[in-house]
């Protein structure tokens, strides 16, 4: 796949070193592509894979925006023309810091862009097991949300290059905030709770 990603932090950055190594062809888009905050990744993945947001999204078929969730509405409306790509969103409104007026980040996606094909994805660990999802012999799972079947294959076939064992479907759009609500029950658990980053999710069957 072409994998325009828009964001160069922790996330955007795990993602990006992962499906390279898969053999995909990817992209960061960023307002100041060669910045120093960008400089360290580009070290790693090449410059030449830095270009503008909408250069990013016009030469690739699937969008991956990890910015911070305040910047959604301004992001989405930069990024050019989106139609017939696929948009994953991996971000989450944390205590309260958000596109203001909405509930969750992808309502505010798909509010101002011109695809349909938004899903959520990527949203719900901690970007350390996007670097390394193993826990010994065990990978942890993701989990995905949205009307998109195409998009949904999508996330599920890339979170499977990136090493995560399963990628299980939750839904539809109208599960786009519960996806945010597991997102900070990581959070908590991580963070407020003193279990530490290590520490993932795994869907387990009997």
């Amino acid at each position: 796949m072409k994998i325009a990603i828009i964001g160069s932090g922790n996330v955007g950055g795990a993602l990006a070193k992962k499906w390279i190594k898969s053999g995909h062809t990817v992209l960061v888009g960023a307002r100041f592509p060669l910045s120093e905050k960008n400089l360290k990744l580009a070290t790693e993945i090449g410059e030449d894979r830095f270009t503008s947001f909408t250069s990013a999204v016009k030469q690739c078929e699937v969008i991956l925006i990890s910015t911070p969730a305040t910047a959604t509405v301004e992001v989405v409306k930069s990024l050019g023309d989106t139609s017939g790509k696929i948009i994953i969103d991996a971000m989450n409104i944390v205590m309260g810091r958000g596109p203001e007026g909405y509930k969750h980040t992808t309502d505010a996606i798909l509010d101002n862009t011109h695809t349909k094909d938004v899903v959520k994805c990527f949203n719900t660990t901690g970007f350390n097991n996007m670097q390394n999802p193993d826990y010994g012999n065990i990978a942890l799972d993701l989990f995905v949300a949205g009307d998109s079947e195409k998009g949904k294959q999508a996330a599920i076939l890339l979170a499977k290059d990136a090493g995560f064992a399963e990628c299980y479907s939750i839904g539809g759009n109208d599960k786009f905030e519960l996806m945010e609500q597991f997102a900070w029950f990581w959070i908590n658990l991580a963070m407020f709770q003193g279990q530490g980053r290590e520490i993932g999710f795994k869907l387990m069957k009997r």
